[in-house]
């Protein structure tokens, strides 16, 4: 984030993440959605919405949902700007993503007195009403369910070397042909590894945020460092099913993902384990938007009351894997939730977490140029 948006590690995490967050109270909420029929269009992340959560929405409130899966913020962007904002009524775009968002106006700002923003973590509400406060309209985004990407891996056949796995675990020659990640986050994770063995001045990854020349400099010697071992990487996945797909049927043993997709394999029994690697995870914060074409304003806001409420948020935990931003929603998630995620995150893990910093447009437009070059390598 920008240094007057950035929220801290511990901010973020307080009340949201520890196990203690159910005893924060928060005020009751008399606004409910008069909403009772109709429908709403949601263009999400493929597995942020299970089943059983719309199913419960649809039988409380009368309201269809017509739901769009995608798998990255690439997908949200030009889709919007393709049809200029219209088609849909929420749209889930990551909170690092504001800087691109803002010139294209093609969002519009909630009204917040039909919002309990009571019910969720400060600090991750308070993103909205920061950097995605757009022309001081206000709040543009707001938070829908945060996790982190770090290291996923096979219990059965392989272990780190340490108490926490690595970036560059993979990367190495022993996991040669049995690894995955994204192109531009594992490049990105390439580069911390780098810089904490040495190979590249420390806090440069993070540098590259703030101007073009730096971004250059730092993405040149990560894509050549990547490209010499490209032909260690079996997989470059798009969305949490092919993550999921790598693990158990494309003979993955390690990969950089995000969290919930292994989490939810964990929790089905497969021999698949997630951690904060020895670098600290990526945290990010994926949020709801509105865009200007938006037609069906109250079931929008019907639909944010009830993911806003600790019981549905905390059902949905269990099965997409992820974390809630709701006050007090692990509350209503099973005891094996609460296991992987003191698994995930042991330790000092969840104070050395690495928020996603904002990306500008020139920024997400300098890496597709490096990340190109390393996939066409």
């Amino acid at each position: 984030m920008t240094t007057d948006t950035k929220f801290s590690r511990r901010s973020v995490l307080k009340g949201a993440t520890t196990m203690g967050a159910a005893a924060l109270a928060t005020p009751l909420y008399v606004k409910r959605a008069l909403a009772s029929s109709g429908e709403v269009n949601i263009l999400m992340w493929s597995d942020y919405l299970p089943p059983e959560f719309i199913a419960g929405f649809e039988a409380e409130t009368g309201i269809k949902v017509n739901y769009t899966g995608i798998g990255s913020n690439e997908e949200i962007i030009n889709k919007m700007k393709a049809t200029k904002g219209q088609g849909f009524d929420i749209i889930s775009p990551t909170n690092n993503r504001s800087l691109q968002w803002g010139p294209l106006e093609l969002l519009q700002p909630f009204d917040l007195s039909k919002v309990n923003v009571d019910a969720v973590n400060p600090a991750m509400a308070k993103i909205g009403t920061d950097a995605w406060n757009f022309g001081d309209a206000g709040a543009h985004w707001l938070p829908h369910i945060w996790g982190t990407e770090g290291i996923a891996y096979r219990t059965d056949l392989w272990l780190p070397a340490g108490d926490a796995p690595s970036y560059g675990d993979v990367w190495s020659e022993e996991n040669a042909g049995k690894t995955m990640g994204r192109a531009h986050s594992m490049m990105l994770g390439a580069g911390l590894y780098m810089e904490a063995s040495g190979e590249m001045d420390p806090g440069s990854i993070w540098a590259a945020y703030e101007d073009e020349e730096t971004m250059r400099k730092v993405w040149g010697q990560v894509t050549d460092w990547c490209v010499a071992r490209k032909d260690r990487i079996k997989l470059i996945w798009n969305d949490a099913d092919t993550q999921k797909n790598g693990l158990l049927n494309e003979g993955v043993v390690v990969g950089q993902t995000w969290d919930g997709p292994p989490l939810a394999l964990k929790s089905a029994g497969e021999p698949v384990h997630y951690q904060a690697p020895v670098e600290g995870a990526m945290a990010w914060v994926d949020g709801m938007s509105m865009p200007v074409g938006a037609e069906n304003i109250d079931q929008i806001y019907a639909f944010i009351d009830y993911a806003y409420r600790q019981e549905p948020a905390g059902v949905a935990i269990d099965s997409h894997g992820y974390n809630s931003p709701v006050l007090g929603a692990d509350t209503y998630s099973g005891d094996t939730y609460k296991k992987n995620f003191s698994e995930a995150y042991p330790g000092d893990s969840l104070a050395n977490l690495n928020p996603w910093p904002a990306e500008a447009p020139w920024y997400a437009d300098v890496r597709t140029e490096f990340v190109n070059k390393f996939k066409s390598a």
